[in-house]
């Protein structure tokens, strides 16, 4: 007779409920009438009514979007094509080199924090959304550049090479081929890097202006007065986005794969 348990159903309910309980107070306490976020009171739609009035969240939220657009797209461009330039070298730096490629996401944050406020200020260059943009678009870089590194190892290529046989310029092999094949690592890259950029709090307050706060930065300094339910409201619409977007991701790819 098979020896049957229950340690790994309940090792898996332990695992659920430390992820989703958390999250699902956030939710509840959204809907809370009184100001407390750890004391119910009631009911109440209020919190959300006063997030959708309050311009400077959505200021910040605004700016982070911005950012993380924009440091994503800079660094997909320069992570990719570090990592199709990279995979074309042979020499005995190959190594040292992508080692240090990496060495942004190794650094404690708090470091390289001080290092781009030390560079900034060589530069004279003031704090603001430039300085947040050159920031996170170097700790963004690793992400992809790792990402399109571990596809185009599995790449074969003859393709390339094919390509080339055909009177392909080496732009025009990257453009109709590499890139194709490559561009499901480019997003998931581009979309693990967005997600930090959204999530940064410690170097982008080394970096940033007081005319340019993101919405991490505002949460943070709200936390020095007390954070009401008004930030659980934003939470569980960030939250009830988030969910749309990888239903209509899973409903699009389900639609390709019945016209393949």
């Amino acid at each position: 007779m098979k020896n049957k348990t229950k340690l790994p159903g309940i090792f898996l309910g332990i695992v659920l409920v430390v992820m989703y309980l958390p999250i699902l107070m956030v939710v509840l306490y959204s809907f809370n009438e009184g100001k407390l976020i750890a004391s119910w009171k009631g009911f109440s739609l209020d919190w959300y009514v006063k997030l959708f009035q309050d311009e400077e969240i959505w200021e910040a939220v605004k700016n982070s979007l911005i950012l993380g657009v924009l440091s994503c797209f800079a660094a997909a461009v320069l992570g990719t094509v570090g990592a199709v330039g990279m995979a074309k070298v042979k020499s005995r730096t190959k190594g040292p080199m992508e080692y240090i490629s990496t060495l942004p996401i190794m650094i404690p944050e708090i470091i390289l924090g001080m290092v781009f406020l030390t560079f900034f200020h060589l530069l004279n260059l003031p704090n603001g959304m430039v300085t947040l943009v050159i920031a996170h678009t170097a700790f963004c870089i690793p992400y992809i550049y790792m990402m399109v590194k571990a596809r185009l190892v599995g790449l074969d290529k003859a393709l390339e090479e094919a390509a080339k046989d055909l009177g392909a310029t080496p732009l025009r092999t990257f453009f109709d081929i590499t890139l194709p094949l490559i561009l499901p690592a480019v997003a998931s890259g581009c979309l693990l890097a967005f997600a930090m950029s959204w999530d940064d709090v410690i170097i982008s307050i080394f970096v940033t202006g007081p005319k340019v706060t993101t919405l991490p930065i505002k949460i943070y300094t709200q936390m020095k007065t007390g954070v009401t339910p008004e930030i659980n409201a934003l939470c569980t619409v960030m939250l009830a986005v988030t969910i749309l977007v990888l239903a209509l991701a899973g409903l699009i790819r389900k639609r390709f794969a019945k016209r393949r």
